[in-house]
């Protein structure tokens, strides 16, 4: 049986806005259930452990989806997410993939997180899988090569873009905007319309645009995992 370690972010403040973030529900509910369904392991894991936290506009109802519904009527997946692992008791050597789901949290805590960094760095020096949606490929931009350089230079790669982060009215509060990261460490950014589902994959890297991709990327990751 495959498994996959999924990384959900810590982080709860938006800034200095006093709102609240974090994960976005669909972006771990629509993964989840792929994988889940494929016959995948899965473990949890966030910088902190224990619960994450949720993004309250994931949970609107006009964010709801089959696969959110699923979720939050899912006992084991919500015991799952009340008691994530840290990410530093974790080892790339008892996974076969690692995902990344989005929310604006990630954009805070996950790009310098050293636990995070080494995970994906074990994980693509062992030629295992590394993904990310949305936000989430920002914690791959301080990831490098054994020779030093940025694992995202010269890849293939997509993520949330400049224009959709202007759309939610953001650009201004975000520490970093993805689009500009990923293309300032080299990568080969490409990007759909705002909106639509759009996904990359450059050999063991596999990236989506937004949340409309995230069911994509994770059968992505299954029809790699094989």
């Amino acid at each position: 049986m495959p498994k996959i370690l999924v990384v959900l972010t810590s982080h709860d403040k938006l800034g200095d806005t006093g709102l609240p973030t974090g994960f976005w529900l669909e972006e771990l509910a629509a993964p989840y259930y792929v994988f889940k369904d494929a016959g995948v392991e899965l473990t949890l894991a966030s910088p902190l452990g224990g619960r994450p936290p949720l993004d309250p506009k994931s949970d609107d109802p006009e964010a709801q989806t089959q696969a959110t519904q699923r979720f939050k009527a899912d006992s084991a997946a919500n015991s799952d997410l009340a008691s994530t692992v840290r990410l530093d008791s974790l080892s790339a050597v008892d996974f076969d993939a690692i995902f990344y789901p989005g929310g604006h949290g990630p954009l805070w805590d996950l790009p310098d997180n050293s636990a995070s960094i080494k995970l994906i760095e074990d994980f693509w020096s062992a030629n295992k899988l590394v993904s990310a949606v949305c936000h989430a490929p920002i914690a791959l931009v301080n990831a490098k090569e054994r020779n030093g350089e940025h694992i995202v230079k010269g890849r293939d790669v997509t993520g949330f873009t400049n224009s959709e982060e202007e759309t939610v009215g953001l650009t201004h509060v975000v520490p970093h905007l993805v689009e500009d990261t990923l293309i300032a460490r080299g990568a080969r950014y490409s990007k759909a319309d705002d909106w639509q589902a759009y996904t990359c994959q450059d050999g063991n890297l596999i990236t989506g645009q937004n949340p409309a991709s995230s069911e994509a990327v994770a059968h992505l990751v299954i029809a790699a995992l094989g």
